[in-house]
């Protein structure tokens, strides 16, 4: 069976203000460019929250073109996510009821999820929280958006 990994990252500075997400996702076992992938995006007047739950939503979105079965880690720097999406009315839910339906629903057709906190110090978070922070730089100067983390980035993920 074919197993990926996520990693996500969202960044928000004065919470709601200016936000960044970034997720990269690569199949296990295989090496090149065609076994990675990522996107980073970005927001005006966003919270915390709605840019942890958009990088949640955006990572599983991406995997569309595996089968439901396939296995996925999901790795995350928010250290709040994981109970927050076993919570049915924890403050995710309340602040950001939209994006929480879309994350939950993402969460659902994705029956082997794996669950795990990624620790801040890793040379992995240091590269998505890069790209959060550009999410968000440039959120301020062009308002929202999404884009493709470039190939020649991504081949320097450290994962």
């Amino acid at each position: 069976m074919a197993a990926v990994t996520l990693w996500i990252a969202n960044l928000c500075r004065s919470d709601p203000g200016y936000g960044g997400w970034a997720y990269v996702r690569k199949m296990d076992g295989e090496t090149g460019a065609a076994a990675i992938k990522g996107a980073a995006g970005g927001e005006r007047r966003t919270s915390s929250a709605k840019m942890s739950l958009t990088a949640l939503t955006e990572a599983l979105e991406s995997l569309t073109d595996l089968p439901p079965e396939t296995a996925v880690t999901l790795r995350f720097l928010d250290p709040a996510l994981a109970g927050q999406l076993v919570a049915a009315d924890g403050d995710y839910a309340t602040a950001e009821p939209e994006v929480w339906a879309l994350a939950r629903a993402a969460v659902a057709s994705r029956p082997v999820l794996d669950l795990v906190p990624a620790p801040p110090g890793e040379p992995t978070s240091g590269f998505l929280s890069a790209w959060a922070e550009f999410g968000l730089d440039t959120a301020k100067s062009r308002g929202s958006f999404k884009a493709a983390i470039p190939k020649p980035n991504l081949m320097k993920f450290p994962g």
